[in-house]
Parts: structure tokens; C-alpha cells; sequence
């Protein structure tokens, strides 16, 4: 019987890994630095080892919040089995590699959420409607918002109504503001994170006032510190930060991305005694193998394949991007990374007329999402019921 249900949890574990590489070299490991990539801003092969350990900084540092909702949340009344698990993980990440070989971009938060639902309705589970509502509702309004931000911002950028220096200076205090929000285990008591602002304004003697500030404070830091750098060297100082959005959009991945691929897996391992953090530090190990080895094919295949992108547009891009990734994390959200940020780069290669947009890959791509999603929720439901009945 024990040897069993280990060998039982080592399938499961394996699964999860081959969901995580899977995740790694078609979403978090080639979607955060396309865009730079696309800008000649730094090289494939570079972009693919670099996003690898930021994924997994992100992973441990972030990744709790989406994988108790994929692992806890998606189904009511019923808890995943191992067997159930196993079969999620598997078709999720079939589907997923599938896309990465093929070239297109497979929406992975949409493959496990349907697969996770898939089988958790074959185990007799219900619907859990309002997180549903959550999901839908941020998937939907992405690739409008990620995309309308992206035009809007791009369109400043390359126009001639503000400065570029000022205006690229405030966006990036923008993102210090942001950044400085952000939730980090390490801050945090055991089992919680916590942001720059509250870590450093408990320690100012002005009540509530102490988080803004410290906010304030570290945008006005940003800003400057761009501002003064454009005026040494104008394009070095946009590649230097469209790097910083790339390294920022790639641990925000890790940390929305890896819930994907071990959540299932939160409630056997917890029953064994295995602590989130060592899942989390797994999941983010696999992720790390995907983007090192998996990654480059599918960077090149989103930094060319969709728009022409310089360094403003591409800067454009990630911004939104960012803000997206990171409301998705703090609320407990799986989301796509492939539509965010797809959605962001043909929302800025629109601001500079066509620049290259490929209409027909764009198609080829959302039928490729939504047919992830009801195909992904198709098998999961059918083939758990095929097992169940075999078995």
C-alpha cells in the first residue's frame, strides 16, 4: 500500500515537472522578454537563461497565491485525487507542447484551468462559479485593456505631443510605484507577503501615511535616476529599462505560472506533510529547465512573428503587461501570459500604423486560445471518466 502511494505521488510529481517545463519554454520562459528581444535589445539565447532564474525567484518569492487557487479553488464539494492530478497535468501539458513544437503560443492558464475543471466535474465536484467570474473577467478584458494601454502609451512615446524624456521618466516611476506594491514571501510573516512600502513604512512613526510614502518615495527614486540616464545616452538608457520591464515581467511569471503547474498537486502533497514552499521550489526548478531549453523557439516565434517592435513600443508593451501580471498574482489569478502579452505587443505595433501586425497569425492564435480552453476542459472530463470506468 505504501509503495503505492508513493509510486502514486512520483507519477503526480512527474506530471507536475513536465507541466512546469512545459510552462517554461512556451509561456513564462519566451513571452517576458519577446518584446526586447523583438527590439534587438538583447539576444534569444540570453533572454531564455535570464528569464529562467528570474522565473524561479519569482516562483518562490510570489507563487503561493495562484497555486492554492488552481489547487483549492476551481472545484467545490470534491478534492483532487492523485489520479486526478495526474490526468489535468497531463493533457494540460500535451496541449501546451504541442503549441510550443507548432510554433503558437497555447494559453497555459487556460489548458489547466479547463483541465483542472474538466476533471473535477468527472469526480462529481461543482462549479465554482464565482471564482470562475474572476477569471472570465480578467481573461476577457486583457487583451482590451493590456492592448489599449499598450496603443496609448506607444503612441505618446513615438508622437510629438509630450517629450520623450519626461514622459519615459514618469512611466518609469510608474513601475517603481508599482514595484513597490508588489508582495514578496520574504517580507512577510510565515504563510503571508508583504510589500517594500509596508515592510519600510511600519518603520516610519506616521500611521497608515508610511506605505504612501515609502511609495512615493521609491517612484520619485525611479524617475530620476531614468530621467538623468537618458540624458547620458538617450537608446542605451531605453534598452537599460526595457530590460528592467523584461526582468520584472519574467519574475512576475514565475510567480503566476508555477501555480499552474504544481496547484494541482497542493492538496495530496499537503495531506503527505510536503510544505508549499518545497512545491514551489520544484515547480520553479522546472520552469527554469523549459525556459533554458524550450524557450528560444517560441521567443523568436512572438518577438517576430506578430509585430515589428522597436525599443519605445516594446517598452509600451511590457508596462501594462507588468501591471497585469501583478494584479493577477495578488488577487490569486491564473492567467495567460501568452495573451497578456501578445494582446500588449500588436496593441503597440498598432500605434505605429500596421508596423507589421500579422493579422492572420493573431487569428490563428485566439482560435488557438479559445480551443485550448474547451478542448483542455473536453479531455480532462473524458479522459478521467474513461480512467474511472477502466479502473
Amino acid at each position: 500500500m505504501v509503495v503505492a502511494t508513493v509510486a502514486t505521488l512520483g507519477v503526480a510529481a512527474a506530471a507536475s515537472l513536465f507541466m512546469a517545463w512545459s510552462i517554461g519554454a512556451g509561456s513564462s520562459g519566451s513571452t517576458p522578454f519577446a518584446p526586447a528581444v523583438g527590439a534587438n535589445a538583447i539576444s534569444v539565447m540570453r533572454a531564455g537563461l535570464v528569464v529562467g532564474v528570474l522565473g524561479l525567484l519569482g516562483a518562490i518569492l510570489q507563487g503561493a497565491n495562484v497555486t492554492e487557487a488552481v489547487g483549492t479553488e476551481l472545484i467545490g464539494g470534491v478534492t483532487l485525487t492523485a489520479g486526478a492530478a495526474i490526468v489535468a497535468l497531463l493533457t494540460a501539458a500535451a496541449l501546451v507542447a504541442i503549441g510550443v513544437f507548432a510554433g503558437y503560443p497555447i494559453a497555459t492558464a487556460f489548458t489547466v484551468t479547463g483541465a483542472v475543471v474538466g476533471v473535477g466535474l468527472a469526480m462529481g465536484g461543482d462549479p465554482a462559479w464565482p471564482k470562475y467570474s474572476e477569471i472570465l473577467t480578467l481573461w476577457v478584458l486583457t487583451p482590451f485593456v493590456g492592448g489599449g494601454v499598450a496603443y496609448g502609451v506607444a503612441r505618446l512615446l513615438i508622437g510629438e505631443t509630450l517629450p520623450e524624456r519626461p514622459l519615459t521618466a514618469a512611466l518609469a516611476g510608474l513601475v517603481g510605484a508599482i514595484v513597490a506594491n508588489v508582495g514578496f514571501a520574504l517580507l512577510g510573516p510565515a504563510g503571508e507577503q508583504a510589500s517594500l512600502s509596508e515592510a519600510l513604512g511600519a518603520g516610519l512613526s506616521v500611521g497608515e501615511l508610511g506605505s504612501a510614502l515609502v511609495t512615493v518615495a521609491i517612484a520619485a527614486v525611479v524617475a530620476v535616476a531614468v530621467y538623468a540616464d537618458l540624458g547620458r545616452d538617450r537608446e542605451g538608457a531605453q534598452r537599460r529599462f526595457l530590460l528592467a520591464m523584461g526582468g520584472l515581467v519574467a519574475f512576475s511569471a514565475g510567480g503566476s505560472q508555477v501555480g499552474l503547474a504544481i496547484g494541482p498537486l497542493v492538496p495530496i502533497f499537503s495531506d503527505v506533510g510536503v510544505p508549499l514552499w518545497a512545491l514551489l521550489v520544484g515547480g520553479g526548478a522546472g520552469l527554469l529547465v523549459g525556459s533554458w531549453t524550450g524557450a528560444p523557439r517560441m521567443i523568436k516565434a512572438i518577438s517576430q512573428d506578430y509585430a515589428s517592435m522597436g525599443p519605445r513600443r516594446s517598452i509600451s508593451a511590457l508596462i501594462p503587461s507588468f501591471a497585469i501580471a501583478q494584479i493577477a498574482v495578488a488577487f490569486g489569478i491564473p492567467v495567460s501570459f501568452n495573451e497578456i502579452i501578445v494582446s500588449a505587443i500588436v496593441g503597440a505595433g498598432y500605434a505605429a500604423g500596421d508596423a507589421g501586425v500579422s493579422r492572420a497569425k493573431m487569428g490563428y492564435t485566439v482560435f488557438a486560445w479559445v480551443a485550448s480552453l474547451v478542448g483542455s476542459l473536453a479531455l480532462g472530463f473524458g479522459v478521467y471518466t474513461a480512467v474511472q470506468f477502466v479502473l
